[in-house]
């Protein structure tokens, strides 16, 4: 009897680090959203439902070199300090190998400073503020998706392009009003709006910013009633961009065009609820909606995958067009999942953070090699911008008769935008 226990005892001893090692095939993920307060409705709940399409896709095929993904979703709660708290939790709690998504650059921004210092690999999929990385020296850091810098530049060279064409004037004299909401990804745009604009030599008749949790927007209307712009750039999220359309109309605000920046502006079903027909021939700038592109100007691969996604996100949301915000979770949790985890295990050894830094460090994915079209490459340590992804580029859309379409650029466009608003539109001049 004592040695049947004591071969026992040795062969399980034995078997004990093969046992070790099935409990261990899994990679723990932490996923930070909005699924509650104002910034679920301005796109993160349609993030987290792309975000858990991909890893549920993914497991169904087996997982990452033998591993099952295991996301472990946390509700930011629109706030900063809660978002921060989460990421807290996520990591010393949960025990994530990972923390990623993230919606609001006033999340992202303090969040990305304690998890590098932290030296945990983070990974943002929806976040634009160039602020995020720039000259921040961030190590652990990275993000396959475009920054700020990149839509206040694409809404300038759309208006600056068709101004003489489509409205009529030189350029010198197309009159542009910046309104935005105050926190990082609204002064990230503005400031990039302001740059570019000036560049190209638009007369910029009002910058001004507000709080996005403001309950009256009315003097702002007031302001740019008297600055009387041709087009209004505007950065906001969801609650606010609302308030400002109802009392924009109440005031019998003009213009001849209106360009957003993504977020709140990329909700068309939640502004078509709102505010119907009002809101045809608004635009928004945004990566692209992956099922706007032309599957032939992809890899061959995209065109089925983003069947997939369309698939899963109306089996959730039912019948409608896909915002840009579900795309983004979707594609950039799939970068993630299909390029930097299999490198890190395959050539790196692990998914620790430092083989994680090393595998996205040698992603090199070429344009047209993801569903929303952009390639990905990151900057790499020592540059302004190290950990992000210097091949994204963002798209104009306008809305027309209910469906986006992409306006700019001209080389992928799937319509001749209208510009401005046609006559009888609520805010034609």
């Amino acid at each position: 009897m004592r040695i049947h226990r004591l071969v026992t005892t040795a062969a399980l001893l034995a078997l004990a680090p093969l046992f070790a090692a099935a409990q261990q095939k899994e990679i723990k993920i932490g996923f930070i959203y909005d699924v509650t307060g104002p910034f679920a409705g301005g796109g993160s709940e349609p993030a987290q439902i792309g975000t858990k399409a991909a890893v549920d896709y993914i497991n169904e095929r087996g997982g990452v070199e033998g591993y099952k993904i295991v996301p472990i979703f946390a509700d930011a709660q629109s706030k900063a300090d809660v978002a921060i708290n989460e990421a807290t939790r996520l990591v010393d709690q949960e025990k994530v190998d990972i923390v990623a998504g993230v919606y609001s650059s006033a999340q992202c921004v303090p969040l990305v400073q304690q998890t590098d210092a932290r030296k945990k690999f983070t990974w943002l999929n929806v976040c634009v503020a160039t602020a995020v990385f720039k000259d921040k020296k961030l190590t652990y850091v990275f993000r396959p998706t475009v920054h700020s810098d990149q839509y206040g530049a694409a809404s300038c060279d759309y208006i600056h392009y068709y101004s003489k064409s489509k409205f009529g004037v030189e350029p010198a004299k197309l009159r542009v009003a910046i309104i935005h909401e105050d926190g990082p990804y609204g002064v990230g745009v503005a400031t990039g709006n302001e740059a570019q604009c000036k560049k190209l030599g638009l007369d910029i008749v009002l910058k001004e910013g507000y709080s996005a949790t403001a309950p009256d927007l009315s003097s702002l209307v007031t302001k740019l009633k008297r600055a009387r712009p041709d087009v209004i750039l505007h950065t906001g999220y969801n609650p606010d961009i609302t308030l400002f359309m109802r009392q924009a109309k109440e005031q019998g605000l003009k213009f001849k065009a209106l360009v957003g920046h993504g977020a709140g502006h990329s909700q068309m079903e939640k502004l078509r609820q709102s505010f119907g027909d009002d809101v045809n021939y608004f635009h928004s700038i945004d990566p692209a909606a992956a099922q706007l592109l032309d599957p032939k100007t992809l890899k061959p691969a995209m065109g089925p995958l983003i069947q997939e996604l369309i698939k899963r996100y109306q089996a959730v949301k039912g019948p409608g067009e896909l915002p840009p915000h579900a795309s983004m979770g979707f594609n950039n949790t799939w970068i993630l999942l299909t390029d930097v985890l299999p490198r890190a295990i395959k050539k790196y050894g692990g998914i620790d953070s430092e083989s994680l830094r090393k595998a996205a460090l040698d992603t090199d994915i070429p344009l047209g090699g993801t569903m929303q079209g952009y390639g990905v490459k990151f900057y790499g340590p020592g540059t302004p911008l190290a950990g992000q992804n210097e091949r994204s580029f963002v798209v104009v859309m306008q809305y027309v008769n209910g469906q986006a379409k992409i306006a700019w650029p001209r080389e992928i466009q799937t319509v001749d935008p209208v510009l401005p608003f046609p006559k009888g539109h609520v805010f034609a001049q």
